[in-house]
């Protein structure tokens, strides 16, 4: 039976992938599909799915520094719009109620204030997933993103607490300890090497974390994440995110599944989740207009918001939690989990092109900007380069670095990683800190003298995104991309760059030229000699 799933699991995400769309949102509505068809759940299926979430909040973890979170913006932006979305919600919820238009409204103040605190949270795993897709975890409006989904964990912990009364245990106080073991578990992690330890190793972190705030009457997610955060500054945390990367991609099909196991949807409840839904438009408006008020630039505010809009698997639990204690019809349970998997699938699908509703509709956007918002798109613009490396991990430094030697401080090189900049900075390259799918960095960058932009970018929809930009900035120059595979080059070509080299295929031509170096050309001509005078 279990092949059975496998296969439904992977014709939903297979389809929904042919018309670009994530194929996370396949997996939530294969799980419907077969709850429909009066298929029953795995038995192991909510272990994959918390083992899923589990390795994706320690993941979300490596990425994250604590000075993030300590950043006024991050901390307003997540508990400014907690306080806003619940209240208006409530006020909203008691007001039909008063109308009579469901009679499933007829709630209390109270229920109505947990329904609003339920729907004031936004996805960690679909933001998260959305996010990591695109390669914009480390851009500004990434971090600001996870910061306030980080705050709005610690959040969900209090209510728990105060919900379930489960108080923290006294040993809890003993987790400190980990701050000062944070350089051993660093060595062990140095020790692991780069096969398959390394992955291992990642696994007992996360969920030796999960355990150990469990003990304590923790939440253990909390601990997977927290667990993250003491290793994000290690130097080996960059490979030990990408050793579990398909790892966590495959259990979290689980927890996608999960939720179209919750229950089925009848009219009424069908109905009652597309009216909640009519609420994301409003989350998006209360983010974008507390973010910008808090001095962030539009666009920055924009994406953030967009990315938050969205409902949480929280709102799941709170609602769980109202249903056994009697202050809420069980009916309101599927018509959460209804409209938490619909705001999933608009949020992925909205989201995708969000880059593009801000440069179509950046006149309308921008206006919004508080009159004293620093314009951070680019603090130290290239204004040498003629040639600009957009990317700068280990290929874009490659290119650089080999370019530098050549056309010297005429190659810049551009990135939206700020602790990758300063790196590079220490190496006394040429960098700009910006995001290039952000179309104000390339109007403020002189176009007329850069001759040629090199995407060195990790995946295809953002250098596609990339190349949108430059085509409304009119620029006439060359643009070179790389790829991994044959049908994402010639998709590159097809959509604007001149020419794209295959990654593989590069690095075994220059790995056979390095090597030819090695010896003397004569050799060839000796043995070439041999052979004519054999003939």
């Amino acid at each position: 039976m279990d092949f059975y799933w496998i296969l439904i699991t992977f014709l939903f995400g297979f389809v929904l992938k042919q018309f670009g769309l994530p194929p996370m949102i396949g997996y939530l509505v294969a799980g419907f599909a077969m709850h429909a068809y009066g298929i029953s759940p795995l038995e192991n299926l909510a272990t994959l799915a918390d083992l899923g979430i589990t390795l994706l909040l320690f993941t979300i973890g490596l990425k994250v520094r604590i000075k993030d979170l300590t950043d006024r913006v991050v901390l307003v932006g997540s508990t400014a719009p907690m306080v806003l979305i619940t209240a208006f919600v409530a006020a909203v919820s008691i007001g039909i109620s008063f109308i009579g238009l469901f009679s499933m409204f007829d709630i209390s103040w109270q229920t109505a204030s947990l329904i609003g605190f339920a729907l004031s949270f936004s996805s960690t795993v679909c933001i998260a997933k959305i996010l990591e897709e695109k390669g914009e975890l480390k851009t500004r409006h990434g971090k600001i993103s996870i910061g306030i989904l980080v705050i709005q964990d610690f959040a969900a912990v209090l209510f728990l607490v105060a919900a379930l009364g489960t108080i923290p245990s006294i040993w809890a106080l003993s987790l400190f300890l980990l701050i000062p073991l944070r350089p051993y578990i660093g060595k062990l992690l140095d020790k692991s090497g780069h096969g398959e330890l390394l992955p291992l190793i990642g696994f007992c972190f996360a969920l030796g974390g999960y355990e150990l705030f469990y003990a304590v009457n923790l939440k253990g997610d909390l601990g997977a994440l927290l667990f993250g955060m003491l290793l994000s500054s290690h130097v080996k945390s960059n490979e030990l995110y990408k050793s579990l990367m398909n790892f966590k991609d495959l259990f979290l099909i689980g927890f996608f599944l999960s939720i179209g196991f919750t229950a089925l949807p009848t009219y009424e409840t069908l109905t009652l989740a597309f009216a909640l839904i009519l609420f994301m438009p409003i989350k998006f408006v209360i983010f974008f207009a507390i973010l910008t008020k808090l001095k962030l630039r539009a666009r920055t505010s924009f994406l953030s918001a967009m990315a938050l809009m969205n409902f949480s698997e929280f709102g799941l639990i709170v609602a769980k939690i109202c249903v056994d204690k009697n202050w809420m019809e069980p009916d309101w349970l599927v018509a959460i989990a209804l409209s938490v998997t619909i705001s999933f699938i608009l949020s992925s699908f909205i989201f995708k092109h969000a880059h593009y509703y801000f440069g179509k509709y950046k006149p309308s956007i921008i206006k919004y900007e508080v009159a004293d918002t620093v314009n951070n798109t680019c603090p130290n613009l290239p204004v040498s380069a003629e040639v600009l490396v957009v990317g700068m991990g280990r290929v874009g430094s490659g290119s650089y670095d080999a370019l530098a030697k050549q056309i010297g401080s005429r190659v810049w090189g551009v990135d939206a990683d700020s602790d990758r900049i300063e790196k590079h900075k220490l190496e006394n390259r040429s960098v700009a800190l910006a995001d290039a799918e952000d179309i104000e960095f390339w109007e403020q960058v002189d176009l007329d003298q850069v001759k040629l932009i090199m995407l060195a970018l990790p995946n295809l929809p953002d250098m596609k995104n990339v190349i949108q930009q430059l085509k409304m900035c009119q620029y006439q120059g060359q643009i070179a991309a790389i790829s991994q595979y044959k049908d994402e080059g010639e998709a590159l070509i097809e959509y604007g760059a001149h020419s794209v080299f295959n990654y593989h295929q590069e690095i075994g031509t220059g790995f056979a030229k390095e090597s030819l170096s090695l010896i003397e050309i004569k050799d060839f001509q000796d043995i070439n000699l041999d052979q004519e005078a054999k003939a």
